[in-house]
């Protein structure tokens, strides 16, 4: 049993970006294991969204608008203001080939391009947003997708809390998918104890961030960095 009365998240609001290759309204079963970890959060009082990037007409390029690079159209920075009032943003998606889609792929292209942006503390617009991902599949690769995916966040500067990658893959070879009658992923204990944990700690770290009024700002500011100062970095010229 809980050791305590789980805490209520009210005022935190959750964005899931399910980057399934699958056009609204096809079923998509990254989207079976999203609303699983979504009712999760609902539960702890976090308003949550669910947007299909493939829905959207977004740009290939790294500049936060490519209408102001050649492209006709651009839906990128409608994304990405919702990814800003999000205090959590989950990307998820499927394994093709034993690795993430490109529709992920994609996404994280985009998010980079604003990773330039800065707050009114001069750190990256990203800090003080915690990241986390979901995979699904039937075939290997989920750990890969994860470590690509986290390490991708955490670079442009979202916050990774500790378990904050879940998953379900079915057997090597072709098989059931996770929404498949036959699958068991629905019902796997451990994908679900993964999920629960990520969902519980993206809350509690995205709380913690939030109370604090984000990242302290000494050592991290562009502004300051560009303006000569070093924050106690060693002098190459000292070195041995």
């Amino acid at each position: 049993m809980p050791s305590s009365t789980p805490p209520h998240y009210d005022g935190l609001s959750a964005l899931y970006l399910n980057c399934t290759l699958k056009a609204s309204p096809e079923t998509s079963n990254t989207e079976g294991l999203i609303n699983r970890c979504a009712d999760v959060m609902r539960a702890g009082g976090v308003r949550t969204e669910v947007i299909r990037p493939v829905d959207w007409d977004l740009a290939v390029g790294v500049q936060p608008d490519m209408t102001e690079h050649g492209a006709t159209t651009d839906d990128w920075p409608e994304l990405y203001a919702k990814v800003m009032t999000a205090d959590i943003l989950v990307l998820c998606g499927p394994i093709w080939l034993g690795d993430n889609s490109s529709v992920m792929k994609h996404v994280i292209e985009r998010l980079y391009s604003n990773s330039a942006e800065l707050n009114d503390a001069g750190q990256s617009a990203y800090y003080g947003r915690v990241g986390g991902c979901l995979i699904t599949g039937n075939e290997d690769g989920l750990k890969h997708c994860a470590m690509n995916i986290l390490y991708s966040l955490q670079h442009i500067g979202f916050s990774i809390p500790p378990q904050a990658d879940a998953g379900w893959i079915g057997e090597a070879g072709p098989g059931p998918s996770y929404l498949d009658a036959d699958s068991g992923g629905p019902e796997n204990d451990f994908t679900n104890r993964n999920t629960t944990f990520a969902a519980w700690n993206l809350m509690h770290l995205a709380a913690l961030l939030k109370r604090a009024g984000g990242i302290p700002t000494y050592g991290n500011q562009r502004p300051e960095w560009n303006a000569g100062c070093r924050f106690d970095a060693p002098n190459p010229e000292h070195r041995s």
